[in-house]
């Protein structure tokens, strides 16, 4: 077997919905930890182009970019399928896939900005979550029916880094009796054995984030 290896970053969503995809396929595979504000030679070499963090090894040949691997992985590695097998929701699968990816800036924007400019953010992001949960979850257990996915993956940002965004921020977009289907997806989806043996560690999490919401409020006063 050719031998799998990932580049990745903590507390990074995009890392970990790999991390998640790999534990679901039951694929080893050896963990290169980066370090986001002092980046390897090797991550650099591997992905030169956009030089993020993950990027998965298989067989020697670095694939960059979470939604990608996402898809590689799918593939490659054909048992516990991922995506629907009806063509139609495999394509409703990709559309949320994209949807959630160009919707990213606007989804987090409440987290990088003060003020009036946060208000709107935190609107925008409300009316986001709004379609999400009404287009895109609907009545379904999950993002493709009854088992998880890798929509579900893709949104895991939701389920296990929105509430630290939210408190560090001081804020609340998902609330208790606002986005009930999202809030009974949330607890399903961290429910789901490989998901709950392989949750981000919420202690890790706080002081990185404070911090990076500290140096964000800090630009925003200074270009004020």
């Amino acid at each position: 077997m050719e031998e799998v290896k990932l580049l990745g970053i903590f507390p990074s969503p995009y890392t970990h919905r790999v991390i998640w995809a790999l534990k679901l396929k039951g694929v080893k595979c050896d963990y290169i930890a980066e370090d986001f504000f002092n980046k390897s030679q090797l991550l650099l070499q591997l992905n030169p182009v956009t030089q993020k963090a993950p990027v998965l090894i298989h067989g020697g040949k670095p694939i960059a970019e979470s939604i990608v691997i996402l898809e590689y992985i799918e593939e490659i590695w054909q048992q516990n399928p991922l995506l629907p097998h009806d063509p139609y929701d495999r394509a409703m699968a990709r559309f949320w896939l994209k949807f959630g990816e160009d919707k990213i800036p606007a989804f987090f924007a409440f987290f990088m900005t003060v003020g009036e400019e946060q208000e709107k953010a935190i609107k925008e992001a409300k009316e986001l979550l709004r379609t999400l949960e009404e287009h895109g979850l609907g009545d379904k257990k999950f993002f493709g029916g009854n088992e998880v996915g890798l929509t579900d993956l893709a949104f895991g940002w939701i389920a296990c880094w929105l509430e630290v965004l939210e408190e560090v921020a001081g804020v609340k977009l998902l609330e208790v009796d606002g986005f009930p289907r999202l809030q009974r997806w949330v607890e399903d989806f961290k429910e789901v054995p490989v998901i709950k043996e392989n949750l981000p560690d919420r202690d890790v999490m706080l002081p990185y984030f404070q911090f990076r919401r500290s140096k964000f409020v800090q630009q925003a006063k200074a270009t004020s």
